[in-house]
């Protein structure tokens, strides 16, 4: 029945809970967990770059990509820990709901898990949840955690 389940995460609480959730039913279900960090790209101008720190500084982009490496690379060992044998981790950029769902559908999940609320901005209160988002453009099941 669940053959892949994606579980988004940005290491937030309510991701940690929608892991600790995917992680009981791939060992269940014997199903094969892929764990999703995204990131949004975000550029600095090279001016201010410059007045910031200049070339000591890491590029925004490149700072982003190890952080959700980070999260990622802690999701896979907590899923490791619970006893899930075949996880797989996937850092990508690009808009977090719909490179959830391109994702989901590459991969052909069978289920996405992600928190309700993670650590998102205030575009998220003003155009909608990351959550709410997916739920609605996704083709599989999605389990939505608080």
């Amino acid at each position: 029945m669940l053959e892949t389940i994606l579980v988004a995460t940005d290491g937030s609480a309510h991701a940690d809970k929608a892991l600790d959730i995917a992680c009981d039913l791939a060992q269940k279900y014997g199903s094969r967990l892929i764990v999703l960090a995204v990131y949004r790209h975000h550029s600095m101008p090279g001016s201010t770059h410059s007045l910031v720190g200049g070339d000591d500084l890491e590029p925004p982009d490149a700072a982003l990509a190890k952080v959700a490496r980070e999260i990622m690379d802690r999701a896979i060992a907590q899923a490791r820990a619970k006893g899930v044998r075949q996880v797989e981790g996937l850092v990508r950029r690009g808009p977090p709901a719909r490179t959830i769902v391109q994702v989901a559908k590459e991969r052909r999940a069978d289920a996405i898990a992600m928190g309700s609320r993670g650590l998102g901005d205030a575009e998220g209160f003003f155009l909608g949840s990351v959550s709410h988002k997916v739920s609605s453009l996704a083709e599989c099941t999605c389990i939505t955690v608080k």
